[in-house]
């Protein structure tokens, strides 16, 4: 039986592009130009639609009013959200209305099927499972979970790397997932059913290295009382992943350049060598480069490694993954918890998840999941289940109105008539307000000082501030704190330096002037 999607967009060739997307897997594609036109579908529909695809830039009613629209009427149905213009903080405030998941324009064909199949195998009701791994416990690449464009191009370069011995150096912040990576080229690889050795060249101390790595034998050493076959030989016709590449010793690189190069290693104390079939991975989360320059990496030894070099982005980097690790992870530990029912994440859970930026990267996120549903007392994960995670995000307040304040912002309680019956302000995800209608016999006004690089959403008239004015303020903090580099202040605006200098030429910014020079350096 098909299923029936609706795609909500007010541009042409986006729908288009969807419907042909949609109707490629076998599902049957409605479409509407806005948010109003989408209720009126879904009420011609009925119980027809299964998943919707929503634009958040609309005219008439964008993304944000159709699902408020959404939860006044009832209507539960996952909601994939497009977005193609602002930050994180408009999908944020998406997510916390309800939104099930969210994909970033221009978006391939192969994820949009992603999201729709997670969002119609997710059942409210039931819990599912997470897909088995391989009787032998290896990590394949299907069980790595990301749908984020960022790690699709990863995912393409580990699966060429897994069709030959090439050296590969997986870069990337700790928790990342380089090791899951490592394994799953392991497990692609004609070496599949061989030996897979990990070893954590910072976890061990500098005097052991040489023997862990390449073995001793007995008497070699003060206290070498057995002979020790070493990593190498225990990996011998398999795969050995050096995680923390960059902290092996000097001498021990020397070493472990030559087992490269000639294939054969030296056994502490033997009199000859030992030749050895192993494919290298390594990992690290440090930059070489910089160690070569600066002594503490042996550039022969770089070159030989980095051969093969993929670079695995920070979760920060690829928050379309969040929701749908969350909803992994969740998964797992509620089939180890022996749980009868898989936890719903809330919106506003999701939304808070969505926003952090997890330093920790995935193993940070995962340790969090955990928790939560370890101390979960029902069926639902709120913000409330993951308070460490919420006292990290300044001003943030649930969908429900339960304040967390980690700043020093007051929340008064005023009679609407002082605010003139304007809707109120919310601090919200790094300082960007959204706004809430409440009931209008008392409404809440925050009160706080602007910190220091912040921009205010309201002005001194309690009016919101009109956007060229934000804007130009904006760039102007960006020029003060990347010190005038026309290319860092355009690239972390998210805009081409045309783009950039036509701004400046708009608002009356001359980024050469010695007087605007002088003010920066004051300021």
């Amino acid at each position: 039986m098909s299923t029936h999607i609706l795609l909500i967009d007010d541009d042409p060739v986006q729908r288009r592009l969807l419907r042909h997307a949609v109707e490629r897997i076998g599902h049957v594609a409605h479409m509407a130009e806005n948010g109003r036109q989408g209720l009126e579908a879904l009420a011609r529909l009925g119980d027809k639609v299964s998943v919707i695809i929503l634009d958040l830039m609309m005219p008439e009613m964008n993304g944000l009013a159709f699902l408020n629209a959404m939860k006044d009427r009832g209507i539960e149905l996952p909601v994939i959200v497009q977005t193609g213009q602002g930050g994180i903080e408009t999908v944020v405030m998406a997510m916390r209305a309800g939104a099930f998941d969210f994909v970033v324009k221009p978006v391939s064909p192969e994820r949009i099927g992603t999201a729709i199949n997670n969002a119609l195998r997710v059942d409210r009701g039931v819990a599912s499972r997470p897909p088995a791994r391989s009787r032998s416990g290896a990590i394949r690449f299907e069980d790595i979970v990301a749908v984020s464009p960022a790690m699709a191009r990863v995912m393409e370069l580990a699966r060429r790397a897994s069709q030959s011995d090439i050296p590969v150096v997986l870069e990337g912040e700790s928790g990342v997932g380089k090791e899951m990576v490592a394994r799953a080229i392991q497990a692609g690889s004609d070496r599949a059913h061989k030996p897979f050795v990990t070893v954590n060249c910072g976890a061990i101390p500098h005097n052991l290295v040489e023997s862990i790595l390449f073995g001793h034998e007995k008497g070699a050493f003060t206290g070498a009382t057995e002979k020790h076959a070493g990593k190498f030989a225990e990996a011998d016709g398999g795969t050995l992943f050096l995680d923390e590449i960059g902290d092996l010793p000097l001498e021990v690189q020397v070493k472990l350049l030559r087992a490269i190069q000639h294939g054969e290693i030296e056994t502490i104390g033997a009199r000859r060598t030992q030749k050895v079939d192993v494919r290298l991975i390594s990992a690290t989360n440090k930059d070489l480069i910089a160690a070569v320059k600066n002594g503490e990496f042996r550039e022969d030894l770089y070159y030989r490694l980095n051969v093969f070099p993929i670079t695995i982005p920070a979760l920060r980097r690829r928050k379309e993954d969040i929701p749908v690790l969350a909803r992994t992870f969740t998964e797992r530990f509620a089939a180890g918890q022996k749980l009868e029912r898989v936890p719903e994440i809330t919106p506003a859970a999701m939304a808070l998840l969505t926003a952090f930026d997890w330093p920790g990267n995935i193993r940070q996120l995962e340790n969090s999941i955990f928790r939560a549903v370890v101390l979960a007392e029902g069926d639902r994960l709120d913000v409330g289940d993951f308070p460490q995670i919420a006292a990290q995000i300044p001003g943030y307040i649930s969908s429900d109105g339960e304040s967390i304040f980690t700043g020093s912002r007051d929340v008064l309680q005023v009679p609407s008539m002082a605010v003139n019956h304007m809707p109120p302000v919310y601090p919200d995800f790094a300082g960007i307000s959204s706004v809430s209608e409440d009931p209008p016999e008392t409404r809440p006004v925050v009160v706080h000082a602007v910190p220091d690089g912040s921009l205010a959403a309201v002005g001194p008239d309690g009016e919101v501030r009109p956007i060229a004015v934000v804007e130009e303020e904006l760039i102007r903090f960006a020029l003060r704190f990347y010190r005038g580099q026309m290319s860092e202040v355009a690239r972390r605006l998210g805009i081409g330096r045309s783009t950039l200098y036509r701004k400046l030429k708009d608002y009356g910014i001359d980024p050469d002037d010695p007087m605007r020079v002088r003010e920066l350096e004051r300021n």
